[in-house]
């Protein structure tokens, strides 16, 4: 048997056909047990069956055929569970027949508190706690369940059978056939599935409330919730429902199952999984409050419900063959996400805070220590590392840019073909570009294996001499350095308006263009043009312009002659070469200056996430009461216009730009936004449904309420603690756990994070409140470093831990920073890790040079004590 060890595939001499599956959670002593019965196609010569199995007791298996009238079992004579490979071997005296047979296993587990294989989640219910059984099995934990072939090409039908407590709600996949009360116990069995994956299996087992609608086409939808708690699930029931109907008309095929059930879980890891049928959440991701939700959680709500929704066809009806192709599943429905909402709600401007995904996508990718989008995989313990910004934010970042080549027509048809073609089994990248080559006559293989198969982007640099336009594309390093990558770049261009956009690919390294003969008019004749380089932001590359044209687009900012999604890349695109040391500080704080009066939401909170993270930086180098007064400014124009309260007719985004920016100006040490969000909070705690805090503004309160706790004032932080206790709503205790640890004073900071391990804080939610103050960063690191053990066994076995990494790390800027953390996890590092540490300590490394860059840029600080108290 030793020959099945370390592989990273199953064999293939045994294909699953179809599971019968009976499991019996029990709730009480958190164990289960079960049966699985699969009909299984003996396709070589073989006398071993090898599958999938993890923390699983299997004692003995067996294969069954029946021939005609006679039938013949042979038994095991050998069962191994090789727990570091995840595979059961069944070892049998002869070689089995050729044809279809059936594997017979009984097994038993243990109801785990890690949020992954049948796992256990608690509430309360009148002051008593309770457990419930979920299953999460994406990527490859369904092995924790039950003995099976888990990988997504191994698709079978799936007929399931519960047994469970007979006043609990049992849901799977598919719509109940037969439900048989005994008791104290009930069987209920339901449907077979449609052929699927593994990972899609799913079971839950609690007590639950729930709001139910139809689609127009008769497909029952339900939204499942705590008990109590069912009014904030109808804003996902409306979302879902008219989604189910947007969806089939875009891919042209109908919902495939008779029902949807979604279901909020208070215990939850990652945001949302994507179950055929049964689409489990955290609460904060499906449920919406009228009077204590933001209107971000609002929005999260319809772009989550949105993103699962679209996985029933793009991932579920349609599945990729292998992890490699991850991207096909999770960058398609991001991007689609936003297709719905904007659909569904237009006066969010959601495609124009898309532009978040796409800088997070070039944030990540812009590191040495990145990965292609289609990555190999060699084992199950690397898959949860690729569940980063580059499949999903890059993913849909460069369908996007596809899409918006191709022209929205083509590449819906064409998409609606691919679904058609591959419905029910498996496909590769390369079959989706075909579909789209096909569909719409262009290149589409060769143009998109550029950005697949390799890591990192371009940047494309722009200058303009004697009516000519030389672009020359480099890839871009956030470390500073070049690459050695090469794209086919859809570059789309226009100049002093809008109505003259002209696109062609860039192909080689460089390009010289006449101006006249593209746009039929020279710039140069006239100061005021602009030319702005990947229009509407839908590249994914950064562009480099020299200073002539730099300037005359500085100047469209400030005159409001550009729309907010070219706004929105300059100033990105500005910064990330600030960073990486190819423009100075001085030319970045110059453009910000053009940004005085802005007051459109997404270029705003990007004008914050420009000036936040690295304001500490400036701190060290010069004097902090220099830098505060920008700052300020940035932000304080346009909250002045917003105010605290809301105003009649306002619009969503007003609601949300209302929040960033009271939270950053009291991050900032802003005392006026201070002292009235204290005034504010101390109404809220004398009553909670006061209009003077409405939700919307509730975290920047309780940001600024921290700012002013030390350890000799510590009336914010338990008043906010007695707040986290009282609540209920999930999004109301993040929010708090977001604010903690912004506390200036380091012993706070200390208290705030040990009070993460306590068990008031699910394990789901620590990571809130990792993100803490500039002043707590080394507490935060000796934390890390004396917790390590703890921390690693509880959230070692997912994805969380990299937050904890990752969180922690990443703001530093030292190289002597960067080499203690080399040293510390030297001896402490694990596969699933491996790629965050060696990223974290790049970012680290990044802004360490950023700071002796600006330590030696000459009239620095005379330019941000200019720009700090110029009137505007």
């Amino acid at each position: 048997m030793d020959h099945f060890k370390g592989q990273p595939r199953l064999p293939k001499f045994a294909v699953p056909k179809r599971y019968d599956i009976l499991l019996k959670p029990n709730l009480s002593d958190c164990k289960f047990g079960g049966s699985v019965a699969v009909d299984l196609d003996i396709v070589s010569d073989t006398k071993f069956v090898v599958l999938n199995a993890a923390e699983l007791s299997i004692a003995s298996g067996s294969v069954s055929f029946t021939q005609k009238a006679s039938s013949k079992v042979f038994k095991a004579i050998k069962v191994e569970l090789m727990e570091a490979d995840e595979i059961l071997v069944l070892e049998f005296p002869d070689l089995l027949p050729h044809g279809v047979g059936v594997l017979a296993m009984e097994f038993e587990g243990v109801l785990n508190d890690k949020m992954k294989g049948f796992y256990r989640s608690t509430y309360e219910i009148n002051g008593v706690k309770k457990n419930m059984a979920v299953t999460q099995f994406e990527p490859a934990d369904a092995r924790r369940c039950f003995p099976c072939w888990d990988e997504p090409a191994c698709k079978a039908s799936f007929k399931i059978t519960l047994v469970a407590p007979s006043e609990l709600v049992a849901l799977s996949n598919m719509p109940i056939t037969e439900e048989k009360i005994n008791g104290a116990l009930k069987t209920v069995s339901y449907q077979e599935t449609p052929i699927m994956s593994t990972y899609l299996v799913a079971v839950v087992v609690g007590l639950f409330d729930y709001v139910e609608n139809h689609t127009s086409d008769g497909v029952k939808v339900r939204v499942y919730c705590q008990v109590g708690k069912a009014n904030q699930g109808k804003f996902a029931l409306d979302v879902a429902v008219k989604t189910l109907e947007l969806y089939k008309e875009y891919f042209a095929t109908p919902y495939p199952l008779p029902k949807l059930d979604m279901i909020a879980i208070p215990d939850f890891a990652a945001g949302a999984m994507e179950n055929y049928g049964l689409v489990t959440y955290r609460e904060t991701a499906l449920l919406y409050d009228d009077k204590h939700s933001a209107a971000a959680n609002k929005q999260r709500v319809a772009t989550v419900v949105a993103h699962e929704l679209a996985h029933q066809w793009f991932g579920n009806l349609v599945t990729m063959e292998w992890w490699t192709h991850l991207w096909l599943n999770e960058g398609f429905a991001t991007w689609v996400s936003y297709l719905a909402t904007d659909s569904l709600f237009p006066e969010w401007k959601i495609w124009t805070q898309f532009l978040d995904e796409t800088v997070e996508g070039l944030k990540l990718d812009g590191l040495a220590e990145s990965h292609p989008i289609e990555v190999e995989i060699n084992h199950a313990s690397e898959i949860d590392e690729i569940f980063d910004a580059i499949s999903y934010r890059k993913g849909a970042s460069v369908i996007r840019m596809l899409q918006s080549y191709l022209g929205a027509e083509p590449f819906q048809k064409s998409l609606a073909a691919y679904i058609k073609k591959h419905a029910y089994s498996n496909a590769k990248t390369e079959d989706l570009w075909a579909a789209l080559e096909e569909g719409s006559g262009e290149p589409v293989t060769k143009l998109m294996n550029s950005w697949t198969s390799q890591k990192g982007y371009p940047v494309v640099a722009v200058n303009i001499k004697d009516q000519k336009l030389d672009f020359k594309q480099t890839q871009f390093l956030s470390s500073g350095s070049h690459g050695d990558g090469q794209w086919i770049v859809p570059i789309t261009l226009c100049s002093g308006t809008y109505d003259s956009r002209k696109n062609f690919l860039l192909q080689g390294n460089s390009e010289t263009i006449d101006v006249k003969e593209l746009l039929g008019f020279s710039i140069l004749d006239d100061k005021s043009r602009w030319l702005k380089i990947n229009v509407d932001q839908s590249g994914f590359y950064r562009v480099k312009y020299d200073d002539d044209l730099a300037a005359r687009l500085r100047h469209a900012i400030g005159k409001k002659c550009l729309n907010e999604t070219d706004r929105f890349g300059i100033l990105d695109d500005a910064f990330a070469l600030c960073m990486a040391r190819h423009q100075p500080l001085t030319s970045l704080l110059t453009l910000m200056s053009a940004y005085s009066e802005e007051l459109e939401y997404t270029v705003l909170s990007n004008l914050i996430h420009v000036i936040s993270p690295y304001c500490f930086v400036l701190m060290l180098l010069f004097c902090w009461c220099f830098y505060i007064p920008f700052i300020s400014k940035s932000c304080d124009f346009p909250a002045r216009k917003l105010g605290w309260d809301a105003k009649q007719g306002e619009s969503h985004l007003d609601s949300m730009l209302r929040g960033e920016l009271m939270t950053a100006l009291a991050v900032f040490g802003h005392d006026p936004t201070i002292d009235e969000a204290i005034r504010r909070f101390q109404a809220f705690l004398d009553d909670r449904n006061t209009p003077l805090l409405p939700p919307d503004v509730r975290r920047a309160a309780y940001v600024a309420v921290m700012q002013r706790v030390n350890t000799s004032n510590k009336w914010g932080f338990e008043s906010l603690l007695k707040v986290y206790r009282e609540t209920d709503l999930s999004q109301e205790k993040t929010r708090i756990l977001g604010s903690l640890s912004s506390c200036p004073d380091p012993n706070i900071v200390l208290e705030v994070l040990n009070f993460l391990l306590t068990p008031e804080v699910r394990s789901q939610d620590v990571v809130f409140g990792l993100a803490v103050s500039k002043e707590g960063r080394e507490t935060a690191w000796e934390w890390l470093k004396e917790n390590w053990e703890h921390i690693s066994k509880t959230w070692g076995s997912g994805f969380l831990l990299t937050r904890f990494v990752s969180a922690i790390v990443s703001p530093f800027a030292s190289f002597d920073k960067a080499k203690e953390v080399e040293e510390f996890f030297s001896t402490r590092t694990r596969p699933s890790i491996a790629r965050t540490l060696k990223q974290s300590i790049e970012r680290v490394h990044i802004k360490a040079k950023w700071a002796e860059s600006i330590r030696n840029e000459k009239q620095l600080a005379e330019a941000v004590t200019e720009l700090a108290y110029r009137k505007y």
